[in-house]
């Protein structure tokens, strides 16, 4: 049921795309991880400092990256191009005639860069600048009056369909249709619930049409005053630095500029520990910001006054000057709340009662726990089948004795002999990689010894990366699963046991990510005279460079083709994300010699693949998400939305309709059964809020009909002996 209302969510929500996950303000958003350094307390750079900034970074793009694409004028076009897009993806900024003006550097680009030039950006910074300014009377004037949802009109956000206004006139006729749609979304919404609330009851006071819409409006209102108010805190460094970025994810989509602030961001998502209070936020539409849970063994936990639900009303450092958190962005309010092991931060709350208190709390560390692996036992009725969920490839490089992927995946096996199971399926959907180390090292868990993937710098011949362990943890019937969010590190595991014929890989084809990247201080690049002169200065930032490319033992590299799984199922969502395959700037795919390696050839797909094949014609549920893929594929490419009442309405229909259908499926199929490990119980029933989301994990495994087959397919193997030996490979 989940599955059909997360479904149900996107058919309603693909609408609402350029709005969340494009345009300004998902730039501005995102941005916030990949390079802004600006803020309030920013002093604007400097022309010689942005150009110091400039030339680094192409120097050490030069010197450092893979495959350094030539300066010419076709990088001149994917820069502009990109950062265009970037900042105005809806066409609701700039106006045809300010593009006539900014296409003059089009192809200029590659030659200030050559130059240590900046005059493309400080011309597109001031333009972009006065849009804020026109853009904010616009929006407000469309929303000052009713909106009339009988007529049959459209618009078209984004793409290469949608074309900027021609004037001021235009832009500002743009800006209704655009405000006009977002209320539609609300109105419908509002009428949605007012229906539920009148079949509850009815006798219940409810709203009329005239003003539903209203209320749509000047909620609409809310959202976008925080919107513009978030954007205009969005200053020139911030932009400076999304150029910057332009230029780097033109070389290839993972190179990127790291802003001096947005280091700490990065090493927080690879070790899934930083310091802090051990709460999780979320921002409001008004611009409140409150606490959603608090996360169990935490800071917060153990001092025990911050409550969900609470309102964080302002931050200070122990006994300094509070600061209002009212208006500032989620992560600004994060930034001040983090901070070294062992100090205090003061929030000031609003209980849900009402009252207000001042909470100290000492800082510590805290653990994200969604990000560590976790296992399962899945009571087959041929069996027990092993389940390990493993969302990303996480080390702690920050401390010597910080978790580990490899340590943490190879406990959990561990646990799972012990429970006596047939089989492993080890889930690796979603994963988006990590530390090419430890996916060595866990590879190593499966093969008793041998090689598990190749590294190659630019000039240089592939270095052969082995399994160190000399003898497999594990040597029963082994799947492990894999989608299209499946990247790196993910997919060296996949390519390894698949060219060892040591698991079967079963989903859909994964991102095509075949690439290193490292980070590196920008001062490395800088010659000797400049960084002496630079020492008593700020820093100017870090470059996560593309320096290698990752090759299977097979010899293929890993890159844009990404890992075919030997047994492929239905996924409605393969074709909407497109992985690296989708941006024209990816590394293109090639392949070198084999490595030296002995395949095991214990797996028979031709039997496998034919009985899946089999189970898969007969699964209505499968069937339904097969024949509805398409039709997704074509909704997420139209990018085309109605601003009648009726039309929007039969897409909703639709929506629902085809959510309908998938529920009704969700309830006729059989839910596994799935338990905890003995081991993890204590763990687990540390207090209520642990319970409960161990709870919703345990049910999202017993619906979900992907790990449904990857038992069946466990069963098959071990029905047909495929087991291997502990001394199966030797060189």
């Amino acid at each position: 049921m989940a599955k059909s209302r997360a479904i149900l969510r996107f058919m309603k929500n693909k609408v609402l795309i350029p709005l969340l996950a494009v345009g300004v303000l998902a730039v501005f958003f995102s941005f916030k991880y990949i390079g802004a350094d600006g803020g309030d307390d920013a002093a604007t750079l400097s022309p010689e400092r942005k150009s110091l900034i400039q030339n680094t970074l192409m120097r050490a793009i030069q010197d450092g990256h893979y495959s350094p694409r030539p300066l010419d004028d076709s990088f001149s076009y994917a820069v502009f191009h990109r950062l265009i897009d970037q900042l105005d993806y809806d066409r609701k900024f700039f106006t045809q005639k300010e593009m006539s003006e900014l296409k003059k550097y089009e192809f200029d680009i590659d030659d200030e860069l050559s130059r240590g030039e900046t005059t493309f950006y400080d011309k597109l910074n001031g333009i972009f600048t006065g849009s804020i300014d026109r853009a904010d009377s616009f929006q407000r004037q469309a929303l000052r009056t009713p909106f009339d949802f009988s007529k049959n009109d459209s618009i078209t956000i984004g793409g290469d369909n949608s074309f900027w206004p021609a004037d001021d006139a235009a832009l500002k006729t743009r800006w209704r249709k655009y405000m006009k749609y977002r209320t539609l979304v609300r109105y419908e919404d509002l009428k949605e619930q007012r229906d539920k609330k009148l079949k509850d009851s009815a006798k219940a006071v409810v709203k009329n049409d005239a003003q539903l819409e209203q209320d749509a409006r000047e909620s609409l209102g809310k959202s976008q005053d925080a919107f513009f108010r978030r954007l205009r805190k969005f200053d020139a460094n911030e932009r400076f630095s999304m150029y910057l970025n332009a230029i780097a994810n033109s070389e290839d989509p993972h190179t990127d500029y790291f802003a001096p602030k947005t280091k700490e961001a990065f090493d927080v998502a690879m070790s899934g520990t930083f310091f802090g209070i051990g709460a999780q936020l979320k921002p409001e539409d008004d611009g409140r910001v409150k606490i959603v849970a608090i996360i169990p063994g935490s800071a917060s936990w153990r001092q025990g006054e911050l409550k969900a639900g609470d309102e964080i009303l302002k931050v200070a450092q122990g006994a300094g000057e509070p600061w209002d958190v009212m208006g500032y962005d989620l992560d600004e309010v994060v930034a001040k709340i983090r901070g070294k092991k062992g100090t205090e931060v003061r929030l000031t709350v609003k209980k849900v009662d009402g009252s207000i208190k001042v909470i100290p709390i000492i800082r510590d560390a805290v653990e994200l726990e969604e990000t560590f692996a976790k296992s399962a036992v899945i009571n087959s009725p041929d069996g027990p089948v092993g389940y390990i969920y493993l969302p990303e490839f996480y080390a702690d490089f920050q401390h010597y004795n910080g978790r580990r992927c490899a340590d943490d995946v190879a406990k959990e096996v561990e646990k799972l002999k012990e429970a006596h199971v047939k089989g492993i399926v080890l889930d690796l959907r979603n994963n988006g990689g990590g530390s090419l180390s430890d996916v060595v090292d866990m590879a190593g868990l499966f093969v008793d010894q041998g090689p598990v993937v190749q590294v190659k710098s630019a000039g240089q011949p592939p270095t052969v990366l082995k399994d160190a362990n000399r003898g497999a943890l594990y040597d029963g019937p082994l799947a492990i699963m894999v989608n299209t969010g499946s990247a790196s590190a993910s997919e060296i595991m996949a390519a390894a046991m698949q060219d060892y014929g040591r698991a079967v890989i079963i989903g859909s084809t994964t991102f095509g990510k075949g690439t290193v990247q490292k980070v590196i201080d920008l001062s490395e690049y800088m010659d000797p005279i400049t960084r002496m002169r630079m020492a008593n200065e700020p820093p100017i930032g870090s470059v996560k460079l593309t320096v290698q490319k990752f090759y299977r033992i097979n010899g293929g590299s890993t890159q844009l083709r990404g890992v075919t799984p030997d047994i492929k199922l239905p996924d409605m969502y393969s074709e909407l994300t497109g992985g690296e395959r989708k941006d024209k700037s990816a590394l293109k795919w090639d392949n070198i010699p084999a490595a030296s390696y002995t395949p095991l050839h214990i797996l028979d797909l031709t039997k496998l693949q034919t009985a899946s094949t089999k189970r898969l014609a007969a699964s209505s549920e499968f069937q339904l998400i097969q024949n509805n893929s398409a039709k997704l594929k074509a909704k997420q490419d139209d990018n085309t939305f109605p601003l009648s009442e009726t039309a929007y309405k039969k897409e909703l229909d639709e929506a629902s309709s085809f959510s309908k259908q998938l529920e009704a499926l969700e309830k006729k199929t059989p839910s596994l059964a799935v338990t905890n490990l003995k081991a993890d119980l204590p763990h687990i029933e540390i207090d209520s809020v642990s319970i409960a989301k161990n709870k919703n994990w345990l049910k999202g495994i017993k619906q979900d009909i992907y790990i449904s087959e990857a038992v069946h397919i466990i069963n098959d193997m071990d029905r047909d002996g495929m087991k291997v030996t502990l001394k199966m490979n030797q060189e």
